[in-house]
């Protein structure tokens, strides 16, 4: 059995959505995994969407783990932003308190699953730890927001949706599973045309989420954020994936792993649900 740390910042819906997949799909026995702890970098009335997220861990029993990373910003005096990409020293004080608070767990993987924080080297060497990310391996980093508004601002014909091993270096770890689906076509055509020469920032000022390609692309990709991650946890339960000693991925014969396309399997887990 799989024992798994889960770990989020739990912003809004997905949050929820991907917690209680997971769980329902280890319930049914899809999913030959158990839970161990679920980990929130925020505490309780912090956030209404958080508050909803944590009533959904209480309502399956699973412990709960909260430290405040703006309360311990503010501790430290320091603000939560690192825009250089290099952790400063409460940030990796901040992994270390963590970690004294997960140590009576068990724990075969830790996944992040809209966790909004850059996990450091000694988190990173003590625990394997696998992200969900928006985009494809070679796409956008940042959050799904800013994956989308690059995405538009480029005028892309395609995006994704990836598994990947967590590095300090954000969002571009080795890549285990991501899947594709395009942005284009019939369902798309007429929104890319309706912002045809407009400024993406212009686009960001008046209508913000609530512009239809914004929201076309989101939901296209949300869709198919449960399937992978459930599909990349399978694997691993069944030991057709594995994280060896070197922090490398290997297959069950021990051949090293590039990344699993998996867009026909969760297209298929798509199709299946629609009937």
């Amino acid at each position: 059995m799989l024992n798994i740390g889960w770990f989020s910042t739990a912003r809004g819906e997905s949050s929820r959505k991907l917690l209680l997949t997971a769980v329902e799909s280890i319930k049914s026995g899809e999913l030959n995994a158990r839970i161990s702890f679920v980990f929130c970098s925020r505490e309780p009335g912090e956030s209404g969407q958080t508050d909803l997220f944590f009533d959904l861990v209480k309502s399956y029993s699973l412990p709960l783990i909260c430290c405040s990373v703006k309360k311990f910003a503010n501790a430290c005096q320091q603000k939560i932003g690192n825009k250089d990409g290099k952790l400063p020293q409460w940030r990796l004080d901040y992994d270390r308190k963590i970690m004294s608070l997960i140590k009576g767990f068990k724990v075969d993987i830790g996944v992040l699953a809209g966790y909004m924080l850059i996990v450091g080297n000694e988190m990173c060497n003590k625990y394997n730890m696998i992200n969900l990310h928006p985009a494809l391996p070679t796409g956008p980093k940042g959050t799904w927001q800013e994956v989308i508004w690059q995405l538009m601002g480029e005028k892309a014909g395609e995006s994704g949706v990836m598994m990947h091993l967590v590095t300090p270096d954000l969002d571009r770890g080795p890549v285990i599973t991501y899947c594709r689906y395009a942005i284009t076509g019939p369902q798309f055509n007429g929104l890319w045309e309706a912002i045809d020469n407009t400024p993406i920032s212009q686009i960001k000022n008046e209508q913000g989420e609530e512009n239809e390609l914004f929201k076309r692309i989101r939901q296209t990709g949300f869709i198919r954020e449960t399937p992978l991650i459930i599909h990349t946890l399978r694997s691993f339960a069944e030991s057709k994936i594995k994280i060896d000693r070197n922090k490398r991925l290997i297959d069950h014969l021990g051949q090293n792993i590039s990344g699993y396309d998996l867009t026909r399997e969760i297209d298929k887990t798509l199709a299946k649900a629609t009937y």
